[in-house]
């Protein structure tokens, strides 16, 4: 008992300087934005005023952001669809226990471990006017002239929800593969002697065991689409016409383009609980889901 104590008294002083570090960086950036999302704050004013809530009744009438909101909610919802159904997929296909499957694997996370602003460049030399997916179909004679995939409101909208979808399906893989590998073998093969076929196979055994794998997997892509930035910043630079503009790619104009931080915290704020309440209802009802399963 008394070895336990002091290990567990040994370990106070790691303890201590992680739960600093995690009040540093996370805990006092939330409660200084709540503060400033309270106030008029901007560079370029001498003074900062106190406006209590005028920078949050000023959102129900900002159409930009309604717009952004929008946008954000067409690219969460197709990109965490898409992810995991293909992902899904791949991983089915992946799941095999030779070299070849591993270095397969390993490929299909590369998306994964590239930089936002590496995958937008990727694709904006594919989807621009001049790039390789206009070339190649004018070549192959599908079409007579390029078409601006992020040059309109709508072909940019999809052309965005196919960049995202395409990042979150490498994770999507990764975590569908390695659920997979840890379904036991004998169920499968016991359900093989009782007669069931591929499709019942999975329906009644992989996917209620996979179903952890699903939980990380949703959550996460819900939470990476949310919180969308980086991307958009090179491959469509929120346009045409501000109809790419996600709610933090519209936070960052605010506050640093149109020099409002009250009001870009503001908008931090609300995507912050947005996002919260979003993995917290996905995740509770998914693990709700296990439990049925």
């Amino acid at each position: 008992m008394k070895t336990f104590k002091a290990a567990r008294w040994a370990l106070f002083p790691a303890a201590a300087v992680g739960l600093a570090l995690y009040s540093l960086w996370v805990i006092y950036p939330i409660i200084a934005s709540a503060v400033t999302s309270l106030t008029n704050a901007s560079p370029l004013k001498t003074s900062t005023d106190f406006v209590g809530l005028a920078n949050y009744a000023q959102m129900q009438t900002d159409a930009r952001l309604h717009r952004s909101f929008t946008f954000t909610l067409i690219v969460v919802i197709v990109s965490t669809i898409g992810s995991n159904v293909i992902g899904l997929a791949f991983a089915l296909l992946l799941n095999g226990p030779g070299r070849s499957y591993k270095v397969m694997r390993m490929l299909a996370f590369i998306p994964q471990v590239l930089s936002g602003v590496v995958v937008a460049f990727i694709w904006r030399s594919i989807l621009n006017q001049g790039g390789l997916l206009n070339t190649w179909l004018i070549n192959l004679g599908v079409m007579d002239q390029a078409i601006p995939w992020i040059g309109t409101p709508n072909l940019a909208t999809f052309s965005v929800c196919v960049v995202v979808t395409w990042v979150n399906t490498a994770f999507a893989t990764v975590v569908y593969t390695a659920s997979l590998q840890s379904v036991p073998e004998e169920l499968v093969d016991a359900a093989i002697v009782d007669g069931a076929g591929w499709l019942s196979r999975f329906w009644n055994v992989t996917w209620p065991l996979i179903a952890p794998g699903t939980t990380i997997s949703i959550t996460l892509s819900l939470i990476t689409s949310l919180k969308l930035y980086d991307v958009l910043a090179v491959l469509t630079g929120g346009g045409p016409a501000n109809q790419t503009n996600s709610v933090a790619y519209y936070l960052i104009q605010v506050a640093f383009t149109g020099n409002r931080f009250g009001y870009g915290s503001a908008i931090g704020i609300l995507l912050l609980a947005i996002t919260a309440v979003t993995s917290f209802v996905s995740t509770g009802l998914l693990r709700r889901r296990e439990a049925k399963l």
